[in-house]
């Protein structure tokens, strides 16, 4: 389904991407803008109280982390500085998200246990695109797991905004526990994978 939005995204971003390009606004200046706009609604609207309006502003400038690649890709200036600085800031945003959900829960007092679930979400969502890289760096691959970062966000976003639209807050709490044991594992698949090719490299 996620492979469907991405290709969906693509034809939709197409038209606006050439605009870009052709009013000389680079691919870098996007991923950088849609990045701080995350940051910024992750960190001011959700440890206020503002899930519904933060889960939807965080989605859109989520959606456009997408227009970035096609204007490279349109502009013909693929390569590896875009995917670093892409995959960089995407930390930022991330860490963002769940460092809202953080202080929002602080915030409220009596929900301590789901903000130390949103924090394990946080660490471990760090460490999945981590184990990923390190593994690839060492010549190996590690592009497995049951939690990617489209379906962290997704899940994350859509707990959100339904707690904002008045849903109880135990409907958030249940998503951070998944998302927190589905990273565990993907982490946990992504080391037993690395260590069966190096074993067998023997």
């Amino acid at each position: 389904m996620l492979n469907r939005l991405r290709s969906f995204m693509t034809t939709l971003w197409t038209p606006l991407a050439d605009l870009l390009i052709r009013r000389g606004v680079s691919p870098d200046a996007v991923t950088i803008t849609g990045t701080v706009g995350v940051v910024v609604m992750a960190l001011w609207l959700v440890p206020t109280g503002h899930l519904l309006a933060g889960a939807l502003l965080i989605a859109v400038f989520t959606l456009t982390d997408s227009l970035d690649g096609v204007m490279a890709r349109r502009a013909g200036r693929s390569g590896p500085w875009g995917a670093f600085l892409d995959s960089t800031l995407d930390r930022f945003a991330d860490a963002a998200i769940f460092s809202g959900l953080v202080l929002w829960f602080i915030g409220r007092g009596d929900d301590r246990a789901t903000a130390v679930l949103a924090l394990a979400c946080l660490v471990l969502g760090s460490v999945v695109p981590y184990a990923r890289a390190r593994a690839e760096g060492l010549g190996m691959t590690a592009a497995v797991g049951i939690a990617e970062r489209a379906d962290r966000l997704v899940l994350v976003l859509l707990g959100t905004f339904l707690v904002g639209l008045g849903l109880p807050v135990v409907v958030l709490t249940v998503v951070l526990a998944l998302l927190a044991v589905a990273s565990a594992v993907t982490v946990g698949q992504r080391v037993a994978t690395v260590r069966r090719q190096s074993r067998a490299a023997l």
